[in-house]
C-alpha cells in the first residue's frame, strides 16, 4: 500500500501542536499538523492566559510574540483571608520587566498562525488521525489514517486531547469549580495581579488593559454547589459577594459574563512511548492556581524540539527516553508545586492557616526566597 510520508506529525493545531510545529522548524526539522477541526476554529477563543517572562521569551524565538496583544503583569500581591502573613513579588526584583502577560487564547492562536504561515509549515485541518496498530519499539515508522488515506511518520507528537481513563495517568479531583469572568475595578490596577487564598480555594485577578487599566480577567474558586448559586445571582448581588470574598484592597464596579469549568489534575506517568510522545494537555492538565499548565507545555516544547533537531530519525527510542529524563525535575516540580498549593490553601485547617501565614511572612521578609518563587514559575527548573 502507497503511504504518504511524514517526518514529523503533530496531532492537534492549538497553541502547544503549533509551537511544537514552529520550534521544530526552528531547529530543522519538518513537522505538519493535523488537526480534526477547522483552521480558524480558535480564532474567537476568549480565554485568558497569563504566560511568563519565560514563555515570552520562547515566542519571540518562534516569530510569534510581536503579534500578541498582551498585558504586562508588573507585580503580584499574595495574600489569605482571614489571616497574617503577605508578599508582594515585583518584576524589577527579579531583574525582568513583566512576571508575566495576561492575554487571549486567540490572540496567541493568531499569532502562532501567522508564524505558521510565514515558515510555511503544512497544516492540515479537517484531518482526524486514527492510528494503525500500535507503535513498535523496533518499527522505524508508525502507521496512520486520514480519511481512509495511509499516512506513515517517524514519530506522531501529540499536542490536544485529553487524557482518557485507560491511561496510566495520576489524577486529582478537587472538588472545585471556577468561576471566569472579566471585572472592572474602581482605579487603575497599575499591571499588578492579585492571588487571595480562601478556605474555598484562590481568588485570582489578572490586569487587562480595558476601561483605562481598570478591568481586570477573575479566576473564582469554590466548590461545585457554590458555583451553582453563584451563575444564578445577579451582577448586583454577585458583585457583593465578590467583594466580600476578596476583600478592600480593591473595588469591583462592573462584571462581564461568568463561565464555569471543573477543576481537576490529570498527568500521564510517561510523556513518551515508540515513536510517540504527548505535550500540553495531552500530557497533563493542571488546576489554574498559578497558572503554570501552557508556561510547561512551552518548556516541554522547546527542550523536545532542541533534542530532536540535530537527529536524522526523530522517533529514536534513546533521543525520547533522553527528552522524557531531562524534563522530569521540571514537569514533576511544576505538577507538585500546583497540586500543593491548592490542597495546603483550600482548606480551613487551623493548624495550617498558621502555618500559611507564617509562609507568607517569610517571603516578604526573605527576599532570596521570594526571588527563588519568581525565579521558579518564570523559568522553571533551568532558573537554577
Amino acid at each position: 500500500m502507497a503511504h504518504e510520508n511524514v517526518d514529523i506529525a503533530v496531532i492537534g493545531g492549538g497553541p502547544a501542536g503549533m509551537a511544537l510545529a514552529l520550534a521544530l522548524h526552528r531547529h530543522g526539522q519538518a513537522a505538519e499538523i493535523f488537526d480534526a477541526r477547522a483552521r480558524d476554529a480558535g480564532r474567537a477563543d476568549q480565554r485568558i492566559l497569563a504566560l511568563s517572562h519565560g514563555s515570552r521569551q520562547t515566542l519571540e524565538w518562534l516569530d510569534a510574540w510581536e503579534a500578541i496583544e498582551s498585558t504586562p503583569i508588573r507585580a503580584i500581591h499574595v495574600s489569605q483571608r482571614g489571616g497574617l502573613g503577605r508578599t508582594l513579588i515585583r518584576a524589577e526584583e527579579v531583574g525582568v520587566p513583566a512576571l508575566g502577560y495576561v492575554l487571549t487564547a486567540a490572540s496567541l492562536i493568531a499569532a502562532l498562525d501567522g508564524a505558521l504561515r510565514r515558515a510555511r509549515i503544512p497544516y492540515r485541518e479537517h484531518s482526524k488521525v486514527d492510528v494503525v496498530g500500535a507503535a513498535s519499539s523496533v518499527a522505524d515508522a508508525v502507521d496512520f489514517n486520514i480519511a481512509g488515506v495511509r499516512h506513515r511518520a517517524a514519530l506522531l507528537a501529540y499536542a490536544e486531547g485529553a487524557i482518557g481513563e485507560e491511561v496510566d495517568a495520576g489524577r486529582r479531583d478537587y472538588g472545585q469549580h471556577a468561576l471566569i469572568f472579566t471585572a472592572t475595578a474602581s482605579q487603575p490596577h497599575g499591571g499588578r495581579a492579585w492571588e487571595r487564598f480562601t478556605p474555598d480555594g484562590p481568588l485570582a485577578l489578572l490586569p487587562l488593559a480595558g476601561n483605562g487599566g481598570r478591568d481586570l480577567a477573575v479566576v473564582y474558586t469554590c466548590d461545585p454547589e457554590q458555583a451553582r448559586q453563584f451563575t444564578a445571582l445577579d451582577d448586583t448581588a454577585f458583585l457583593t459577594r465578590l467583594q466580600a470574598h476578596f476583600g478592600n484592597r480593591l473595588y469591583f464596579t462592573a462584571l462581564g459574563p461568568r463561565h464555569v469549568f471543573p477543576l481537576g489534575l490529570r498527568y500521564r506517568r510517561t510523556v513518551v512511548a515508540p515513536r510517540q510522545v504527548w505535550l500540553g494537555n495531552a500530557a497533563q492538565t493542571l488546576h489554574p492556581v498559578a497558572g503554570q499548565g501552557f508556561n510547561l507545555a512551552l518548556r516541554d516544547i522547546r527542550d523536545l524540539a532542541r533534542s530532536l533537531g540535530p537527529a536524522a530519525d526523530p522517533g529514536d527510542a534513546a533521543l525520547l527516553a533522553a527528552y522524557a529524563a531531562r524534563r522530569q525535575a521540571d514537569r514533576s516540580g511544576t505538577i507538585g508545586f500546583t497540586d500543593s498549593l491548592v490542597r495546603l490553601f483550600s482548606n480551613d485547617n487551623p493548624l495550617l492557616h498558621h502555618l500559611r501565614g507564617a509562609g507568607l511572612l517569610a517571603l516578604d521578609l526573605l527576599p532570596p526566597l521570594r526571588h527563588f518563587v519568581a525565579r521558579r514559575m518564570i523559568w522553571g527548573a533551568r532558573a537554577w
